[in-house]
């Protein structure tokens, strides 16, 4: 029985164990399928992320190469950019600079006592002009502060500007007067526009009013250029005997900024010209005396150190009490301020018979420009035995060469 009984367990137990077996293998197949499976998807999987990654560092330096060749373009809008942003600034500081600065003003509020010569000042002709602006206001604080604008009948323009500035001994004269003026004038006759200014005399403003007034005009001149048709970059001063002091005083002034005065208008725009024609200006007051004796020319108004010299009326007090202030209606008091580079041209006539201002006055001042700007943009020019506004400075020779002088330097004919 009992060996009976244990043959089919044995069998049955062989039976189980084979399936045990055959079940760990199928487990084990299962086990090894899933193994490869996954080790195939890691393989997979680990490709798929390096491939990526060198996908996505090609994108990297394709985009860099993409951006160097761009840095041309995005460096020259942000310098661009930035120099506009600059400009703005430099314009908008510059602006503000001028209106903050302490202005030089008159030595005394009260006004001079000035005896207006009974002169009859003859009017210049402007009949045969067909273009022109007669009284225009180029600011507000005075009535005299007027302009008269004539332009060529023919031509187009813009044109180079000549702005005439009369004489007067700072006491009298306007924009009409014709032996100040007219040369001016026959400018339109060669292709300019010829601004004629009036400024407070001595009677009305002491110094420094008058300087103040070109200044401004030459601002109204650029603010205006398009109205008028005018070169706002081709501008010319041509004055006589004060109008010559006026005009060096812009020429030499263009970099100084307390100058401006009680007239804030325009002052977006400088006062610089690009010429200046000064016909027997006077300079250094205070050399008069000096320059006569040593070129041995009697003055015809004695010493001009007295109370009631046309210079001290000029200045609001005798010019000897305060050099320092006398010194600051000098042209050549400027001088070490002006650029070379950006100085206007300078032509310079005097006679060497002039009894009312030295002729040494206009030498010397030439000399200094020399020293400063260069011999290239300084011309002297001397009339032997001429006086005071005589009419060889009116000579169709003389008024070519003055013309010849304009032509180079507003028109760039040699």
């Amino acid at each position: 029985m009992y060996f009976h009984n244990y043959q089919p367990i044995l069998v049955q137990n062989k039976l189980n164990l084979k399936q045990d077996i055959n079940m760990k293998n199928k487990e084990t197949m299962k086990d090894r399928k899933s193994s490869q499976l996954w080790s195939r998807s890691h393989i997979s999987g680990e490709h798929a992320r390096q491939t990526f990654s060198k996908l996505k560092i090609e994108a990297k330096r394709n985009v860099l190469k993409v951006l160097r060749s761009l840095k041309p373009i995005f460096s020259y809008l942000a310098l661009k950019g930035i120099g506009l942003i600059l400009f703005t600034l430099f314009f908008i500081m510059s602006a503000n600079a001028q209106e903050n600065v302490k202005q030089l003003q008159p030595i005394s509020a009260k006004r001079p006592h000035v005896v207006q010569p009974n002169w009859k000042l003859v009017k210049v002709n402007t009949a045969n002009i067909k273009t022109k602006y007669i009284g225009v206001p180029y600011s507000n604080v005075s009535k005299t502060q007027t302009l008269d604008i004539y332009l060529p009948n023919k031509g187009k323009g813009p044109f180079p500007v000549i702005l005439a500035v009369h004489g007067g001994a700072f006491v009298w004269g306007n924009s009409f007067l014709r032996d100040d003026v007219g040369p001016q004038l026959e400018g339109v006759n060669r292709g300019y526009a010829v601004v004629s200014v009036n400024y407070r005399l001595s009677g009305e403003a002491p110094f420094p009013r008058a300087v103040n007034d070109v200044k401004a005009a030459v601002r109204f001149i650029k603010a205006n250029a398009k109205k008028y048709n005018l070169n706002p970059n081709k501008i010319a001063a041509w004055g006589c005997s004060a109008g010559g002091n006026l005009v060096s005083m812009l020429g030499t002034t263009a970099n100084v900024n307390n100058l401006n005065g009680d007239d804030t208008s325009n002052l977006k725009y400088s006062s610089r010209v690009q010429a200046v024609v000064d016909w027997y200006g006077p300079t250094d007051f205070l050399k008069f005396n000096k320059y006569f004796k040593e070129y041995g020319v009697k003055p015809l108004f004695g010493s001009n150190q007295t109370d009631n010299s046309f210079e001290s009326w000029y200045i609001g007090q005798n010019i000897a009490k305060d050099p320092s202030f006398t010194e600051k209606a000098n042209p050549e008091t400027y001088i070490q301020t002006m650029n070379p580079k950006t100085a206007p041209y300078f032509f310079i006539e005097h006679g060497t018979k002039d009894q009312n201002v030295p002729t040494l006055e206009s030498v010397h001042f030439a000399h200094q420009l020399e020293a400063k700007i260069g011999k290239n943009k300084v011309t002297l020019v001397l009339l032997k035995g001429e006086v005071h506004g005589g009419p060889k400075f009116r000579t169709p020779q003389n008024l070519n060469m003055v013309y010849q002088f304009l032509d180079k330097v507003l028109k760039n004919k040699e």
